[in-house]
């Protein structure tokens, strides 16, 4: 996951604007608490997540994969006044946990938290995103490509995290499932004629698909 040198990386952090006490908190508590805390975007990721949501200024918001609800708040940061963000998980474990970081944050009701298959619940939300945020099980990430794009409004978003995968994606002697399914996930973004796209190199790849059409 790190591909720049660690004291470029601590340079980079220290002239990002600073998380907010409650993001320090989760993130804190995650890595002590939590099983597998690398899945949280953390603090650089979170601050580039918060930048583009305040740049797009968005009315509606859909999260795959909320894990401890780090991601989300960063990208409710954005949110217009009456703006939502829905954000699905289907780890019940960790749900009052993350219900709890909801209700402190000053979004706590501009975001609607569901448990549940993602592939299930999304087709019964009658919104239409400006984005949606991929976060998710890696092997389901075409198939959310697919089912959420009609629900993307022309100029939205569509950003897929991981697509990198520790760099496993360059490396022709990986042959597992998950690297087999990012690179296609990266490939069909890049041939789809109906989005323009930008694959930043931050922290594990950020795949950024704007669409242009339907």
């Amino acid at each position: 996951m790190e591909f720049i040198d660690p004291l470029l990386d601590k340079y980079v952090c220290e002239h990002t604007a600073n998380e907010s006490d409650l993001l320090k908190k989760i993130n804190r508590e995650t890595h002590l608490e939590v099983l597998q805390p690398r899945m949280l975007s953390g603090h650089f990721q979170g601050r580039v997540l918060s930048m583009f949501s305040k740049m797009i200024r968005p009315e509606r918001i859909l999260e795959i994969g909320t894990y401890t609800g780090y991601s989300a708040i960063c990208l409710a940061e954005g949110l217009t006044p009456n703006g939502k963000l829905v954000t699905i998980d289907i780890n019940e474990e960790l749900a009052s946990r993350v219900k709890g970081y909801f209700d402190e944050s000053p979004y706590s009701q501009q975001i609607d938290y569901l448990i549940g298959d993602a592939m299930e619940l999304i087709p019964a939300l009658n919104e239409k995103w400006d984005i949606v945020f991929i976060d998710a099980d890696k092997h389901n990430y075409i198939n959310y490509y697919h089912l959420v794009f009609s629900m993307v409004k022309v100029g939205g978003y569509i950003i897929a995290d991981n697509v990198l995968w520790s760099g496993k994606v360059i490396d022709p002697a990986q042959h597992d499932k998950d690297t087999l399914l990012l690179r296609e996930y990266n490939q069909l973004v890049h041939q789809d004629d109906r989005v323009e796209e930008v694959l930043f190199p931050i922290r594990d790849g950020l795949m950024i698909a704007r669409k242009i059409n339907e």
